[in-house]
C-alpha cells in the first residue's frame, strides 16, 4: 500500500513533468524551425597570412603577405592590407601594396584594390618608379600588371596620368591606354 505522502509526491512530479513538456511545446509553433548552428560551413580565416606562388619549375616566384585572409562562399579569398613582391631569383624588383586583394579559384590573377601602390628602384627607364591606382590586376606568372582605371605614374622627375595601363614588370615596359597627360622636367 502506498502512503498518502508518496502518492502526493508522485502526482506532483507527474504534474510537473507534464507541465514542463506542455510549456516547451508552446514555444514551438507550426512551421517554426528550431535554431541550430551550421557546422558544415566551409572556409577559413587567417591572421598574418603568407601565400607563396611558384613558377612552372616549382621555384618560388612571388610572395603575398596580408594582415588577414578569409575564404568567401563563392570560392575566392579576400586579403586585407596586402604586400606582393617577387622573389630575388625572378629579377623583378617591384613591390606592390594595396588595401585589399582577391584571388579567385582557378584564376592566375591577383585583383588588388584600394590605394594600390607599386614601387621599384629599378623601374621603367632604370629610374625610381611609382605607380598609383585604385584597382590593379597582376598576373604574377607572366609579370603583367593591368588596369582600366585612372593611374598616376612617376618615373624619376617625370609624372604622368592616364586612364588604363598595361605594364610588363619583368621587361620594364609600360603601355598607357588613353587620356595621357604628363609633366616632364629636363
Amino acid at each position: 500500500m502506498v502512503s498518502l505522502r508518496t502518492a502526493l509526491l508522485l502526482i506532483g512530479l507527474t504534474a510537473g513533468a507534464l507541465g514542463s513538456w506542455y510549456l516547451a511545446r508552446q514555444g514551438l509553433g507550426d512551421g517554426e524551425a528550431i535554431p541550430s548552428f551550421d557546422t558544415t560551413q566551409q572556409g577559413y580565416y587567417l591572421k598574418s597570412a603568407r601565400i607563396l606562388g611558384t613558377g612552372p619549375n616549382g621555384d618560388l616566384l612571388y610572395e603575398l603577405q596580408a594582415e588577414d585572409a578569409e575564404q568567401k562562399e563563392d570560392d575566392h579569398v579576400l586579403f586585407t592590407n596586402v604586400l606582393l613582391h617577387y622573389s630575388p631569383q625572378s629579377a623583378v624588383p617591384w613591390r606592390v601594396n594595396a588595401d585589399s586583394a582577391i584571388i579567385r579559384r582557378n584564376e592566375d590573377r591577383v585583383l588588388l584594390s584600394g590605394n594600390v601602390r607599386a614601387v621599384s628602384s629599378e623601374g621603367f627607364s632604370g629610374r625610381d618608379t611609382e605607380l598609383r591606382t585604385q584597382y590593379l590586376e597582376i598576373d604574377p606568372d607572366n609579370y603583367l600588371a593591368e588596369t582600366n582605371e585612372r593611374v598616376q605614374i612617376r618615373i624619376g622627375a617625370r609624372s604622368l596620368t592616364a586612364t588604363g595601363m598595361l605594364a610588363s614588370l619583368k621587361e620594364n615596359r609600360l603601355e598607357l591606354k588613353s587620356n595621357v597627360s604628363g609633366k616632364f622636367a629636363p
